[in-house]
């Protein structure tokens, strides 16, 4: 929890630090040069999904040297990926703010924050590597390293960047780049000091093994699809927030920094799931599978009830703290019972996501989303024309409760084939 709660930070330092500008398009500019990044690398977060359940696995199954296997694996595949993205930078770009709605002053400096943050995407990406290799092997200490290392340099040089040099949007962007580099040589580090204590050998062979390709290929396409499905839900979210005004979009990106946040906290207990989850199903043991289900799920459900407490306690000093722009403060307040509600409405759709990942079970994951996502889209098309702001957060609730229930329904078959 630590760890992932170190990430949303670096979104609500980002809204901080453009929040207190003189106008709300800054803060819109950032919502939509991160949404753009969610899309490139929230859709390739297989690599760190995949990598979690594939090296849990072969830990579960005492395979050491299949560990590291996995590891060089996914990192070929994530390097070549971002140096794609560089490459097909301009395109990207082009592509992306032609889908998206927003008023000029919003994609102008939008435009500016992304051609500065792509540099860092090779980097980016093996860092996901880095990262879902370490919670598989059950070093969630070294992941919190790696990740105070990655948000501690991002914050530290949006503060520097922004208020010190008064550099704006690009300074935000820039500082997110340069922090995935830091985080990648620490994290290269972590490993080949981590290495050194355990049995097995790296091997080059490992990146000819068509099988094992196609294996991590086989998974990383299903968890592709489920979070192309999900990021596409979210950016439609925003999108929608975007044609009803600069002011509202501004106040949905402040709550959704707090529904960020809180997905990143109870996703720690979903990564828990996945390493204990995946170990047990490599070893074949399903008493200790339904364990590791038991208890990170009876934790994950008490978080969310204090988080829901939390946020609407204090949602309001919140808000403020986000954004010193009166009317997007008013905004944020009026939607902050949406937000306030989310955590104990999604906590399920967390929890299952880290279960059925555990275990590879990836198809089940890429078809529960897709159902999800279609109803989502319903509700929206329905009750965003009458209901306007309030009927995109009312879709958006009914969105996280549809993946909870449809991975539930697919559980007991799970438990069943360990």
């Amino acid at each position: 929890m630590l760890s992932n709660v170190s990430t949303p930070l670096i979104g609500l330092v980002d809204t901080a630090v453009v929040g207190h500008l003189e106008h709300a398009y800054f803060t819109g500019a950032v919502g939509i040069g991160a949404l753009i990044f969610s899309f490139l690398y929230w859709g390739f977060g297989f690599l760190r999904m995949g990598t979690t359940g594939l090296t849990a696995q072969a830990e579960g199954a005492g395979r050491p040297t299949e560990t590291r296997s996995v590891l060089l694996r996914a990192l070929a595949l994530g390097l070549a990926l971002g140096l794609a993205i560089l490459l097909l930078r301009s395109a990207i770009s082009a592509a992306a703010f032609a889908l998206l709605d927003a008023s000029a002053d919003v994609e102008r400096h939008a435009g500016d924050y992304v051609a500065i943050r792509i540099w860092g995407a090779p980097a980016a990406l093996a860092n996901y590597v880095v990262l879902g290799w370490l919670l598989g092997m059950r070093r969630a200490g070294l992941a919190l390293v790696l990740q105070l290392v990655l948000n501690g340099t991002n914050v530290v040089l949006d503060v520097v960047f922004v208020i010190g040099l008064g550099w704006g949007v690009p300074g935000v962007a820039a500082a997110s780049a340069i922090a995935e580099y830091a985080a990648l040589a620490v994290g290269v580090l972590l490993i080949l000091r981590l290495t050194g204590h355990f049995s097995g050998r790296w091997t080059l062979a490992a990146l000819g093994d068509p099988a094992a390709f196609r294996r991590l290929m086989a998974v990383n396409f299903d968890i592709f699809v489920r979070t192309l499905c999900l990021i596409f839900s979210f950016a439609f979210f925003k999108a929608q927030g975007a044609k009803l005004g600069d002011v509202v979009l501004a106040a949905n990106i402040v709550l959704f920094n707090l529904h960020l946040f809180l997905s990143y906290a109870l996703d720690g207990y979903a990564h828990a799931a996945e390493a204990l989850v995946g170990g047990r199903a490599g070893a074949g043991d399903r008493a200790g599978f339904r364990q590791a289900v038991r208890a990170s799920t009876v934790w994950a459900a008490a978080s969310a009830v204090l988080f829901s407490a939390v946020y609407f306690a204090a949602g309001p000093l919140l808000i403020d703290a986000l954004t010193g722009i009166d009317a997007v403060r008013q905004a944020a307040r009026e939607y902050l019972p949406w937000a306030a509600a989310l955590p104990i409405l999604a906590v399920w759709s967390f929890q299952f996501d880290g279960i059925f990942l555990g275990a590879t079970r990836t198809a089940a994951l890429r078809n529960a989303m897709i159902a999800s996502m279609a109803l989502y889209l319903m509700v929206a098309w329905l009750a965003v024309p009458s209901l306007g702001n309030h009927g995109l957060w009312l879709s958006l609730a009914v969105f996280m409760v549809a993946r909870g229930a449809t991975l539930a329904f697919a559980y007991p078959a799970l438990a069943r084939s360990v």
